[in-house]
């Protein structure tokens, strides 16, 4: 049998899937066949490229080719002029769209090193990029503390949202004196807009085992446990069938590699509850209970599940865990800012060119990511603003684009870096509806236990909303002051003490906007319905009645070849008449 010499790798993560990658791959695999290639040329399922918004993708291995919005049509001319004749198809190439020339040039991909590169649920291929290495280094050095100490010395800190030192969370736990101890991966990724997560399960699963793993035997754990959302169907599979295969080569069970250390790992599903990304309120769902948070102290590191001493870390922070151990402390601290060490992955969508998955090193600026990587505003629009960590972040504008993203910093400006999602907006945006929206969010995300978020973050809202209707006042302005610092001072756990970050900072950096609405009672981005005004030019309407024929609800008057009129008062701003009208006589006002 011939040696496979070609690789063709087809993208396998959640947003290709949506775009029938399933089928390129399989017209690929016969278009190989066709052709006589199928013992030299292998074509491979892989997790996520990044290039969320320009799938089918399609990479060409072995010259690091990559074909961007791929049909089924196009892969015979794939296979016929790159892999037999060598000439690259042109017109599909990555470089082919100006705004990802520099896509990959400033990232660095650890937590992400396998994604789009190795088939996820092929466990030789992750041995082939050094897969459980990390693990048998651990366990062969038979000194739990010492692997502690290379991750505290490493700098790492949690990347679900509150940047806890991880070395030192692992230190607090193994401290703690029980019977039984837990390692829990936090899959529950709730942000809008965020799929950091869910990409590294679908395209990277065992990284994650094997660090939990490592976790349990550094902490004295025996039992794993991952929540993670049931609307993850992809990641759920691949990550069940990862787990099957560690079970079946050694990896996960009893006496892992001879060494006396058990260790196993079950699933547990979450509804979807945001409020359960909070570590006390994932525990008790996975308890079976309401997931509703608690107060602190005890910590989970001294009681958590069953009230048993339990280890919590998102995914992505565990992805980085075995490329720290394989490559040292030191080349992990030597990345990112004095306090903030390492990468950190980012979703990037909204109004950008390049939507899709970036890795980039801690200390990179907003404007870089926007764009660099991220490739502008979509359609030469302007920059406006950009919302960092979610619902738990805020807004941050222009001024703030040449600040090293890390921890301290986008604090310091009034945002968060949280799990990572990072939503881009331009001039075409009200800011004032953007709080809105994120207030509308978490009102519906509140577990409700706490009377500052259950009824606090409701009249923040009902505030926002008054104010977009037209019907707000300055006093209303202070009153969101004072009630968000007030929901923020006061509330139980992180959703609540955050729900207010983006009215804060949509107050502090687009007063203005806020002064408009509640003075002039206008939407400079015409986003708010009950502020704005379709009107009618006389000099320029012909009469020709096409906007009062399709008004749905007969506001417009007016006799033919006479000028129109819009009646204010009944309008229900539709916009069927702006898009009727031949003339350009209606505009907003």
């Amino acid at each position: 049998m011939a040696k496979i010499k070609k690789h063709l790798l087809v993208c396998g993560g959640t947003s290709c899937n949506a775009l029938q990658n399933e089928v390129i791959a399989s017209n690929l695999k016969e278009t190989i066949r066709e052709k006589g290639l199928n013992e030299e040329v292998q074509v491979m399922m892989t997790g996520c490229f990044g290039l969320c918004e320009k799938g089918p993708i399609v990479k060409v291995l072995h010259d690091n080719t990559i074909y961007i919005g791929v049909k089924p049509e196009d892969l015979k001319e794939i296979v016929e002029e790159h892999i037999i004749n060598g000439n690259k198809v042109t017109r599909l190439l990555l470089d082919s769209d100006p705004n990802l020339k520099v896509h990959s040039k400033k990232q660095l991909r650890i937590a992400l090193r396998n994604c789009g590169f190795i088939d996820p649920e092929n466990i030789n291929e992750y041995f082939a990029c050094d897969g459980y290495l990390a693990l048998g280094k651990v366990l062969e050095s038979k000194d739990p503390q010492k692997t502690i100490d290379i991750i505290k010395k490493s700098g790492l800190r949690g990347r679900g949202g509150g940047g806890f030192p991880t070395g030192l969370k692992w230190e607090i736990t193994s401290k703690s004196q029980a019977d039984q101890k837990y390692v829990v991966c936090n899959a529950d990724e709730g942000d809008p807009g965020a799929f950091m997560d869910r990409s590294i399960l679908e395209g990277d699963p065992h990284s994650v085992i094997e660090a939990m793993a490592i976790a349990g035997y550094a902490i004295g754990a025996t039992k794993g446990l991952v929540y993670i959302r049931a609307e993850y169907p992809l990641a759920i599979e691949r990550l069940k069938t990862a787990i099957n295969q560690s079970r079946e080569f050694g990896f996960l069970g009893t006496d892992i590699m001879g060494s006396g250390f058990d260790f196993d790992i079950e699933l547990r599903y979450g509804a979807g509850a945001f409020v359960c990304g909070e570590e006390t309120a994932l525990i008790h769902s996975m308890e079976g209970n309401r997931g509703e948070p608690t107060f602190k102290p005890p910590f989970p590191s001294v009681s958590g599940y069953l009230g048993k001493p339990t280890n919590v870390n998102n995914v992505e922070t565990f992805a980085n865990i075995p490329v720290i151990i394989n490559k040292g402390a030191e080349w992990f601290a030597a990345i990112g800012t004095e306090k903030s060490k390492g990468t950190k992955v980012f979703a990037l969508a909204g109004k950008i060119n390049n939507v899709g998955l970036i890795e980039v090193p801690m200390g990179i600026t907003l404007r870089e990511i926007i764009y660099e990587i991220g490739g502008g505003i979509k359609d030469g629009k302007k920059f406006k603003a950009v919302q960092t960590g979610g619902p738990s972040g805020g807004c941050l504008t222009e001024v703030h684009l040449d600040t090293p993203i890390d921890y301290d910093n986008l604090i310091a400006a009034g945002s968060m870096m949280g799990s990572g999602g990072m939503i881009v907006m331009d001039e075409d945006d009200c800011m004032v509806s953007i709080a809105k929206y994120y207030l509308d969010f978490t009102v519906e995300e509140s577990c409700g236990k706490c009377t500052p978020c259950r009824i606090g973050n409701k009249r923040l809202y009902e505030i926002l909303e008054k104010i977009t209707l037209g019907k707000g006042t300055l006093e209303d302005l202070d009153k969101l002051k004072n009630l968000s610092h007030v929901i923020k001072d006061t509330s139980l756990c992180g959703l609540g003490q955050t729900s207010p970050n983006p009215v804060l900072s949509t107050l502090e950096n687009f007063w203005d906007e806020y002064i408009e609405h509640v003075t002039v009672k206008k939407c400079r981005s015409n986003q708010c319905k009950a502020l704005m005004q379709y009107i009618i030019d006389p000099e320029q309407c012909v009469g020709c009645t096409a906007c009062a024929r399709n008004c749905p609800v007969n506001a417009i008057t007016g006799e033919r070849k006479l000028a129109h009129l819009i009646n204010q008062d009944i309008c229900i701003k539709c916009g069927a008449c702006m898009e009727k009208c031949k003339f350009n006589a209606i505009s907003i006002k």
